[in-house]
This record gives C-alpha cells, sequence and structure tokens, in this order.
C-alpha cells in the first residue's frame, strides 16, 4: 500500500508529500504534535479528506478492506444499538441471511472471539449494554472488534491507547502485536512514544504535514537527525516531572457523598460505582485515577450534573445540588465546569471558536456581547492561542489547540471547580507537558479555583496535590487518608 501527495485548503498545505508503505504483518507508526496530518493521512486510505481539500497523488490499497479505529470511537458507534446487535450484524455479514439457529450461533461465537481478542470480557452485562453505557476505552475495543470482524486487511488505529490505563495500554499493545502476526497491516497514529518503541517497525516523524524524519525506532532514539524529533522524544520521560507539594487543607468546596450509579441491560444491573465519596478543596488540584471502566468520567459526570440517574448527593458548599444540569442556576452551572476528552464534539463544527467561548460569559454571567469577546479572546491569548486560530472553526484547530480553547470556554465562566476528564491523553508530549504545566498554575492564577483531573497517566497524576483512586467503584485515596 503505498500513498504520496498533498492536501491544501485556503492555500494552506495539510498534508505535504507524504510517503509510506504498509506491508503485510508490519506496524508504521506516524508521530507528531497534533495537527501535524497524521489522521489526515490515516484517514486518506479510507479515502477520507477535509471538506474542500485539493488532493494530489495516488493511495493504493490492496484487495480487502481497511479498518479504522477512530480517537474518538463513540462517533462510530450507533447510539440507538447494543453492543451484541451492533456486532452481530457484522458477524452475519450484513445481508438480511435467514436467522437460522446455525447461523446465530454461528454469529453469537464469532462475536464473542471477537471481544476477547480485543481484549474485551464477552459477558452478557457487556452485550446489553448501549455505546453510551460503556466508558471510553470499552467503546475504542468495540471498534476494534469490529474491525476483525470485517477481516480487515489493512488497520489503521488512531491513538488507540489514548487515556487508557497502564494494563488496558499493555493489552492493546499485545493486541495490535497479535493483528500484525496474523498478516495485517497496522497503521499506528499515535503521542504514545512508549507503544511506539515497542510495536513499530518503522516510525514516520510529522510536522506541519511533512515527514521530516524516518526509520526504524532503534535508530531514531539512539541518533535523531532532526531537531524536532529530538524535542518530541526528549520530552517522552514524564516520570522526573516535578510533583506538586500538598495543598493547605482549604474548605470542601465540592463533596459527594454515597455516589452510586448501576447500568441495566435486560435482567442485569451492573454498579459502575457504589457509594463512591470525594471531596474537592479550595485551590486543590486532586487527581482522580482509576483502570479503564472503573467509573471515573461517570463520577466526573455526576459532580457536573451530566449523569442524573444516581444515588447519593452531590454539594457546593454544603448545598445540596440538582442532579441534573438543567435544573441547576446558572451561578451553580458557573460554579462546577467540565472539559470532556473528546473535545471536537463539545463544539459546534460551524461556529468560529471565539464566538463560542465568549458564550460562556453571555449566558452564565450575563456579560455583554463586545465585553464578552474581548474577554474571550485575552483568554486564549493567554492560553497560547493566537487571534487568527481562535477566529476559525473547530475543524481548522489542532486537537491541542481546541483542548485550550475548550480550557478559555470553561475559565470565562469563572468556576469554583474545573473537571477535566482526560484531557491530555490525546496530546504529543511536548504539548502535554506545556498544558500540564498550564493546568498546574490554574489555582494560583484564578483565585483559588479547585481542579479535578480525571486521568489513566500516573505521571500526569503525580502532578496533583492529592490523589484519588477508585477501584471496584469506590473512592480510595492514594496514599491512604480521607478522601
Amino acid at each position: 500500500m503505498e500513498i504520496g501527495g498533498g492536501a491544501g485548503r485556503v492555500g494552506r498545505a495539510i498534508v505535504d508529500g507524504v510517503n509510506l508503505r504498509v506491508e503485510p504483518g508490519r506496524i508504521i507508526a506516524l508521530v507528531g504534535a497534533s495537527g501535524s496530518g497524521k489522521t489526515t493521512t490515516g484517514l486518506a486510505l479510507l479515502g477520507e479528506f477535509p471538506a474542500g481539500a485539493r488532493v494530489t497523488g495516488e493511495v493504493r490499497v490492496p484487495d480487502g478492506l481497511v479498518g479504522y479505529v477512530p480517537q474518538h470511537p463513540a462517533a462510530v458507534l450507533n447510539p440507538a444499538r447494543r453492543v451484541d446487535a451492533l456486532l452481530r450484524d457484522i458477524a452475519r455479514g450484513g445481508r438480511g441471511e435467514p436467522r437460522r439457529r446455525d447461523r446465530r450461533a454461528t454469529a453469537r461465537a464469532r462475536v464473542r472471539q471477537a471481544l476477547r481478542d480485543a481484549q474485551l470480557d464477552p459477558s452478557e452485562a457487556l452485550l446489553s449494554r448501549y455505546p453510551h453505557q460503556l466508558s471510553g476505552g470499552q467503546q475504542q475495543r468495540v471498534v476494534l472488534a469490529q474491525a476483525l470482524l470485517l477481516g480487515a486487511r489493512v488497520l489503521v488505529a488512531d491513538e488507540p491507547t489514548t487515556g487508557q490505563d497502564p494494563l488496558t495500554k499493555r493489552l492493546i499493545a499485545e493486541q495490535l502485536a497479535a493483528v500484525a502476526r496474523r498478516g495485517m497491516g497496522v497503521l499506528l497514529l499515535t503521542h504514545d512514544l512508549g507503544i511506539v518503541r515497542e510495536l513499530a517497525d518503522e516510525v514516520l516523524v510529522m510536522r506541519g504535514g511533512r515527514v521530516v524524519e524516518s526509520g526504524p525506532p532503534e535508530r531514531l532514539w539512539e541518533r535523531p537527525r532532526d531537531s524536532w524529533t529530538k524535542e518530541l522524544l526528549s520530552s517522552e520521560d514524564e516520570a522526573t516531572a516535578t510533583v506538586n507539594a500538598p495543598a493547605e487543607p482549604g474548605r470542601t468546596v465540592l463533596e459527594a457523598r454515597g455516589i452510586t450509579v448501576g447500568h441495566r441491560g435486560g435482567r442485569h444491573t451492573a454498579l459502575t460505582l457504589r457509594g463512591a465519596a470525594l471531596t474537592v478543596r479550595e485551590g486543590e488540584f486532586l487527581a482522580v485515577v482509576g483502570r479503564s471502566g472503573s467509573g471515573k468520567t461517570t463520577l466526573a459526570r455526576c459532580l457536573a450534573g451530566l449523569h442524573r440517574d444516581h444515588e447519593g448527593e452531590v454539594l457546593l458548599d454544603g448545598v445540596p445540588l440538582p442532579r441534573s444540569v438543567r435544573a441547576r442556576s446558572r451561578e451553580q452551572l458557573a460554579a462546577v465546569q467540565y472539559v470532556f476528552q473528546d473535545v471536537r464534539a463539545a463544539f459546534d463544527e460551524y461556529r468560529p471558536v471565539l464566538d463560542q467561548v465568549a458564550r460562556t460569559a453571555v449566558r452564565l454571567r450575563n456579560t455583554p456581547a463586545p465585553e464578552a469577546l474581548a474577554e474571550a479572546l485575552t483568554t486564549l491569548n493567554a492560553l497560547g492561542l493566537d487571534d487568527d486560530a481562535v477566529r476559525r472553526r473547530p475543524t481548522d484547530l489542532s486537537g491541542g489547540e481546541l483542548q485550550r480553547a475548550a480550557l478559555a470556554r470553561a475559565l470565562l465562566a469563572r468556576p469554583r471547580v474545573l473537571i477535566c476528564d482526560e484531557i491530555t491523553s490525546g496530546l504529543d508530549t511536548v504539548t502535554r507537558r506545556s498544558l500540564l504545566s498550564l493546568l498546574a498554575t490554574l489555582p494560583h492564577t484564578h483565585n483559588g479555583l479547585s481542579l479535578v483531573l480525571i486521568t489513566h497517566d500516573p505521571h500526569t497524576a503525580a502532578r496533583a496535590h492529592r490523589v484519588v483512586r477508585l477501584t471496584d467503584g469506590v473512592c480510595r485515596s492514594d496514599p491512604p487518608r480521607a478522601c
């Protein structure tokens, strides 16, 4: 399989002169900063290009399908169908075959094997869930199971380990290696340099739509030639990141008591949270960690009023908050803000970023529109976005740029508590280090703002004042102390 050529829009090159070959049984990794052109290159193998792009060059794909596992898998899973139905349609061939008993049994066996190959337990409880009842990591593995059922010859894996805990990353790495051993070619688009060193047969480093360096991982790590490659690889090890000293215990701003959440599927009810309790103190940087599917995002959504079907209560300054965000007052909405992991889904793709950021101040603080726009521009500039970038639509910004815009939008509410759900997981090491440094300063620069960071990454969590671990749906402090 070969790809070459370039794409441009409004005179701006998105991908310029990229050439690569993915052979059966080999894993080729594309690495680079957010916005470097990795996903655009990967999507070209599926015949997908940005709207309005001018395309030159050639893509040649052998007989057979190209499977695609996107960074945000919820976008490609039908929200109205349960996991079992999503996979059985593919396992039966999707041709309306008669539902004879032997064919149903064969399809059922294929579905369960595909889930096992994708490192998911094919239990009835999981098969009966809808996509929104799965964690991001579980959604990603369901999409991988779909690609395996389709019998794809080439797999494009876009950030497959993004937002995954270390054990799940290990399982995904093993699965990709097994896929390659079966003769499938894999194009791995990733910021995770650890998995690149472990799996890749060849690495292509991208910057500004161009490949600036390529070679086997051993050579790149030992003797990088390009200055950008050196910078990218030198920031890989974040284990030595400065750990914040514990914050002075402040008064409790936000508290969760006895949060219990269950997902019902048929006759089965699986508890995601079991009486989870959490306190957030003024000016504190709190990290919440746990395995994929442990309930971290569910707990965060309960705090923000985005998951109303739960038992227990959430209190702001000791006063119970309505369970649903729709029932909260403007002051309560402003006090607890949420920044989503799937940042692109949180923006209207047709409106300029600046307008959407300013809207927060208008809606939640009743700020006049001209003043809100000026404040939004100042905040966006302070977060590293220039005037030209913020006047574009979200589709024209990289993941790192859009994540900063989402932070600016939340900060314009002047919140008491800012909840960030895996917002660094899909970023390259250079951008991630910059954003983490920015997050660490927010409690000091925004009048005692409390920060709750949902993360799988132990190095990221090490920057927090306090770490809370979710295990079996229950909060436990790490090291042990009251949550």
